[in-house]
């Protein structure tokens, strides 16, 4: 006599060796289904979308969730201030992307915030399946993380946004230009960095500004967007010669100026041009 129980085995058997010969076919489609259906940690609301936030080799990191992610799984990673300015993150959260930040703050980009950062890196694309190249944005002192880590990792990086970013630590906080500097975070610069003195430090030939050649070479697309009153992080002595000298390299780079304006406020007043530059640098 056919039981029930028998049928339940068969078509349970059925759907397995089906399941199974989909993965082998199609090896994407193995790798999603590895990838945990949730980040750890708990999830509060960020904009209307959920944020993880948890450890990675003890500093925090949040990810903030699409409700539908994007074929590849692209996502946006922050150097510094994360949430600020939140539109073009929450356009981006809307078309899939997932939104990300690494807490080490007071690290001003130094080889041990890098080394959190590749950490980070490792966890996100290895375990959760997103894609292997990043969206960096890089708003003030934030240009100091992305520049550095995108040099030391430059096949990783899928497009730089900069917004008033800190390309060279000279110019801040060391206020060795003609910005107004930070005594503060130039000692900081001076114990992140392990610099024995000031000398030593102005002689740094890794700044963003020196670095470039990594990322040219790459085919790494960038936008600055900045104001030509800024005080505080120049653009000339920063947005300024990133641009000439990654050009010389043969380099893409598109510059948005914002006349009249010092350091704040970040962002334009309408972001397209940010979502836009952001897209097409993941390649949709």
């Amino acid at each position: 006599m056919f039981e029930v129980g028998d049928f339940r085995r068969r078509t349970i058997f059925a759907c397995a060796i089906c399941l199974a010969a989909l993965l082998v076919t199609d090896p994407g489609r193995a790798a999603a289904a590895e990838v945990a259906s949730a980040f750890p940690g708990p999830a509060s609301d960020w904009h209307g979308f959920a944020r993880h936030e948890f450890l990675v080799e003890g500093k925090a990191a949040s990810v903030v969730v699409p409700r539908q992610p994007a074929a590849g799984r692209p996502w946006v990673w922050h150097g510094e201030f994360f949430g600020h300015k939140p539109v073009p993150d929450i356009a981006l959260l809307g078309r899939g992307f997932h939104i990300v930040y690494l807490r080490v703050p007071d690290m001003l980009g130094c080889p041990a915030a890098v080394a959190h950062w590749n950490a980070l890196y490792a966890e996100l694309t290895g375990k959760y399946g997103l894609a292997q190249k990043a969206a960096l944005v890089g708003l003030s002192r934030g240009g100091l993380y992305v520049y550095n880590w995108a040099a030391a990792n430059p096949t990783k990086v899928a497009c730089i946004y900069g917004d008033a970013p800190v390309c060279d630590f000279k110019s801040w906080p060391g206020g060795k230009g003609k910005g107004k500097g930070s005594l503060r975070d130039w000692q900081l610069v001076l114990d992140r960095y392990g610099f024995k003195s000031e000398a030593e430090a102005l002689a740094y030939d890794k700044n963003p500004i020196d670095n470039l050649a990594p990322l040219a070479q790459a085919g790494v697309p960038l936008l600055h967007v900045y104001g030509d009153a800024d005080d505080v992080v120049p653009w000339d002595e920063n947005t300024g010669l990133i641009a000439e000298r990654y050009r010389k390299l043969g380099g893409s780079i598109t510059l948005i100026a914002k006349p009249g304006v010092g350091h704040h406020p970040h962002g334009l007043e309408d972001s397209t041009p940010i979502v836009d530059f952001i897209l097409k640098g993941v390649g949709g």
